[in-house]
């Protein structure tokens, strides 16, 4: 397997100033799946796999969804009871959603079981789930290249250590700006950065930072990328997920040391996957993106950027 996915599965409803859907298909598991799905496709990796939990509830037609990505779903646990569900808004600028309800159903007690397929994977993510699952899948899975993690401010309140302890284990951190500087106690996202590299010892450390791009510390190395300019966004939701899902891809299809280069690059298909997902609401664009345009907007980017076009 190339990269596994460790996430949530769920059902999201949400209102934004351009409309509102119901139980869209949703989950940081599902996001980071098909954006990586659709770069197994552009790199020519082999396979996708995710973990997560479904209740009886969840719909063939968003099963299909999955496989036409053809992603492996052995990972997928089927129990009785509802599926993951979240309710949500965003107003103003949309840089933060607003949470009216959250119900974890079966997701409450989800308890990843790894896959044994007879091949660690390349690049193991463990999406947004509690540092003590995330812990446990990096005791079941042992990456060949990279082991990814991403966290959320309730963690950092709640189980502060046990984040730490997770992030000292893995090679790549991925956070938000707001929860760096929870992190660190510092308001400057620079600063609080390196702090939080320090503090846990974390190889490659990165900061999304919504419309204003993303920072990157690799080592004693610095990279800051602008986002793409979207002129008009409807759901914010999932595009973390998405950024990290191509990223996953970008890393997994290369060998070796990582090189600062090579962290450039795969940061900036993972902007512009990500910008795809802002368009629409739930995983809509993500199901349909082509290579053309994904390679028109990715060229666009790298224009008005002054990035150099790589071919992967």
């Amino acid at each position: 397997m190339d990269v596994l996915i460790v996430g949530s599965l769920a059902y999201d409803s949400i209102v934004s100033p351009l409309g509102a859907v119901e139980n869209t298909l949703g989950g940081s598991a599902t996001y980071a799946g098909l954006s990586c799905a659709f770069h197994r496709n552009r790199l020519g990796l082999e396979s996708v796999g995710l973990v997560g939990v479904v209740g009886s509830d969840f719909r063939k037609q968003d099963r299909a969804i999955f496989e036409n990505a053809q992603l492996d779903t052995q990972g997928i646990e089927t129990v009785e009871g509802e599926t993951f569900r979240w309710v949500g808004s965003y107003e103003g600028s949309m840089a933060q959603a607003i949470t009216h309800e959250t119900h974890l159903n079966v997701f409450e007690h989800f308890e990843p079981k790894v896959p044994d397929n007879g091949r660690e994977p390349t690049v193991t993510f463990c999406a947004n789930l509690h540092p003590a699952i995330q812990l446990s899948v990096l005791d079941q899975s042992k990456p060949v290249r990279f082991s990814i993690l991403d966290s959320m401010n309730l963690w950092i309140d709640i189980a502060h250590d046990t984040l730490l302890e997770a992030m000292k284990r893995v090679d790549i951190v991925v956070i938000n700006d707001g929860e760096a500087s929870m992190l660190a106690g510092q308001e400057n996202v620079i600063a609080a950065a390196k702090a939080v590299q320090k503090m846990a010892s974390i190889p490659t450390l990165i900061v999304k930072r919504g419309e204003h791009g993303v920072i990157a510390l690799h080592g004693n190395e610095t990279i800051a990328m602008p986002s793409y300019p979207c002129p008009e966004v409807m759901d914010p939701t999932g595009c973390g997920d998405t950024f990290a899902g191509a990223l996953a891809a970008c890393l997994a299809s290369g060998r070796g040391e990582m090189t600062v280069e090579e962290l450039r690059n795969a940061l900036t298909h993972a902007t512009v996957t990500a910008s795809f997902t802002l368009e629409d609401f739930g995983t809509t664009i993500l199901e349909k993106i082509s290579q053309e345009a994904y390679q028109q907007r990715y060229n666009s980017f790298c224009d008005i950027s002054g990035i150099s076009v790589e071919s992967s």
